[in-house]
């Protein structure tokens, strides 16, 4: 069985308080994309399970990685048996984009699917929240407004469809630990679900990412790629979560292709929404 664990980018970011736990409650829009990973699951031709890497390099031990953790918590909560697992990496870590988080999520449908374990979402929602506060959202994977550390979901209709995403991804991986560091959490003073129902063309100043200032104080090339994409005219510009990673709003696709090409020795994407 092959399925392609999509990334995510989010749609305004506030950190609304500091828990007592150490995690910070936000609000925030998930929003799907269609950049993905390959992942296959097959019967395990040997006693133990595997996984295989591909594409970008994954610089952490096997049962470190968040699709072997996926599939020893579904193989401890229903006997799910031996597999060999193999993973094309394309969507880029350290990016604020949810690969990992996506991967796991979609390990976990596909064993549901392939051993016809007939889990419910909810509960299979529940479980991915033990691997980390972004893999609940891919096992819905439609917008979803996201409060708590990010686990608690509600649907929400923000519909993108015709718009174009020119997602620029430099060479700076940026540590959660440095956009937290200098956040100030700070209640919101208005509602992003109705902030971002509005047209994108009015987002900017608006719908943003309380990320951004300490982000780009410790990376000014971040605040630069910004700049480019808002100058290059795109309806909207943000970093999605707490970065590396940039994407402008288009709804011109030859705009987005010619302003690519400002980018030189920079991962870039342009997808259709």
């Amino acid at each position: 069985m092959i399925i392609f664990p999509n990334a995510k980018i989010n749609l305004g970011l506030n950190i609304v308080e500091r828990r007592s736990d150490g995690y910070h409650n936000l609000e925030t829009v998930f929003y799907p994309i269609g950049l993905a990973d390959v992942l296959e699951i097959v019967p395990a031709r040997g006693n133990e399970s595997t996984l295989t890497t591909y594409g970008n390099l994954v610089d952490c031990p096997v049962e470190k990685n968040l699709v072997m953790k996926a599939f020893r918590l579904m193989q401890k909560l229903y006997d799910v048996p031996e597999v060999d697992i193999y993973l094309y990496k394309h969507i880029p870590d350290g990016a604020g984009l949810g690969g990992g988080s996506s991967d796991a999520a979609s390990t976990m449908l596909m064993l549901n699917d392939m051993f016809n374990l007939d889990v419910e979402e909810e509960e299979l929602a529940r479980h991915a929240a033990t691997l980390g506060a972004d893999c609940p959202f891919f096992i819905y994977n439609q917008p979803m407004m996201a409060t708590g550390i990010g686990d608690i979901l509600t649907p929400i209709d923000v519909n993108l469809k015709g718009l174009h995403l020119l997602l620029v991804k430099p060479d700076v991986s940026v540590p959660t630990k440095v956009g937290y560091s200098r956040v100030t959490p700070a209640p919101s003073t208005s509602s992003l679900e109705n902030d971002v129902a509005a047209p994108v063309r009015q987002w900017s100043g608006v719908v943003k990412n309380d990320f951004e200032p300490s982000v780009f104080a410790a990376y000014p090339e971040l605040a630069k790629i910004k700049s480019t994409l808002v100058n290059g005219g795109a309806l909207y510009a943000s970093m999605s979560g707490s970065g590396s990673s940039i994407f402008g709003i288009f709804d011109d696709v030859n705009m987005a292709e010619q302003l690519k090409g400002k980018f030189d020795n920079t991962t870039t994407y342009v997808i259709a929404l």
